[in-house]
């Protein structure tokens, strides 16, 4: 911060913004990248770039966080909602092209946990009906669909940097932009609706109101804080990934016995260590389990609520039933996760959650 402020510049697209942008570019190999002050921001220019508006549909996974379907819905977009699969919290492929209608647009999907939807069949699918896809990559930091970077698959990806992620800058998120024809706007969007950028680049002599946007940009603050981090990805990722491990190695014979459920990974897949969840029989055995854990002082929460349920939009979903949403709702905790986990930590919750099935 110290630096950032010596660089003479805290205010956003300073030293710091585009340290980190080039990190991330050169290190996953997107093809630009442009820091936000949040995900829910870049989600919200990746909703304008994909040019939706009234009139047109957009197919979001339910059981996702709301900013997801905001950015959307801000854009005066119909959202259909589609289920879960029945194996991990993503989107359910399998029923995906029957969700697709002549107003749709783009599909706006989630990796949960930073665990890989099937995107190959994804992408086919928008090629055939010409989809925009947006990879809600909120949780996806460092982790792969086949050797390829979450968010860098998709005509556009989002990052979140907040405190609860990986790679954190207390708020802080990116916009990825993989599809050529979307950069050039990009910038404007980020940059107020103004050609700003072009002009710190000498292409124009005077800056000025050229489009939509807002102040989509981070303070030199917030990527000095997200450069640090970055830096350290490796070291963080490493340890992140020995905590996962530890607890589905600690947890692994009561998913034998049938007692809980521990996330599935496809093959296709990697894990970034972002989440620990498991799965319980029903949600009054997940209610009865989270007031055990509290009660020997482990801070382990449930997820998200079905959005088609909200009371914002269960009016103006199309009344389709969507168990999957409900199931992984249900029956999800989250255990105890970040860097300064130690192992005999991991080893205390998980002969909790055996004392509380014994």
């Amino acid at each position: 911060m110290i630096k950032a402020a010596m660089a003479g510049q805290i205010s956003g697209n300073g030293l710091y913004t585009r340290k980190c942008q080039r990190l991330l570019e050169k290190k996953f190999g997107f093809r630009k990248t442009l820091l936000t002050t949040s995900c829910t921001d870049a989600l919200e220019m990746a909703a304008i770039l994909s040019g939706v508006g009234p009139g047109d549909d957009v197919i979001i996974p339910s059981f996702t966080f709301v900013s997801t379907a905001n950015a959307f819905a801000l854009r005066g977009a119909k959202i259909t909602f589609a289920d879960s699969n029945p194996l991990n919290p993503n989107i359910d492929v399998d029923k995906l092209e029957e969700l697709i209608k002549p107003a749709t647009k783009a599909i706006a999907l989630v990796h949960y946990a930073g665990i890989a939807c099937d995107m190959d069949r994804i992408m086919n699918l928008a090629d055939k009906y010409n989809l925009v896809v947006i990879e809600d990559a909120a949780h996806s930091i460092d982790s792969y669909y086949k050797g390829k970077p979450l968010g860098g698959i998709g005509h556009l990806g989002a990052f979140s940097f907040h405190e609860t992620k990986n790679i954190m800058s207390g708020e802080g998120g990116s916009l990825i932009i993989n599809d050529k024809r979307f950069i050039d706007r990009a910038e404007i969007i980020w940059e107020k609706g103004t050609n700003r950028v072009a002009f710190k680049k000498g292409e124009v002599d005077k800056y000025e109101w050229v489009d939509i946007g807002s102040s989509f940009l981070p303070s030199e603050v917030i990527s000095a804080i997200l450069f640090s981090q970055l830096s350290e990805i490796k070291k963080i990722q490493k340890r992140r990934k020995e905590i996962w491990r530890s607890y589905y190695d600690h947890l692994k014979s009561m998913a034998d016995l049938g007692l809980i459920k521990l996330p599935w990974l496809p093959d296709f897949a990697t894990n970034n260590g972002h989440i620990f969840y498991i799965l319980t029989g029903n949600r009054r055995e997940r209610d009865q389990l989270l007031k055990y854990l509290v009660k020997q002082g482990i801070q382990a929460v449930f997820h998200y609520l079905p959005l088609h349920d909200s009371p914002y939009y269960h009016d103006k979903h199309d009344g389709r039933e969507l168990p999957y949403a409900h199931y992984y709702a249900d029956r999800i905790i989250r255990l105890p996760f970040y860097f300064e986990l130690l192992d005999n930590q991991v080893e205390y919750i998980a002969e909790k959650i055996f004392r509380f099935y014994k």
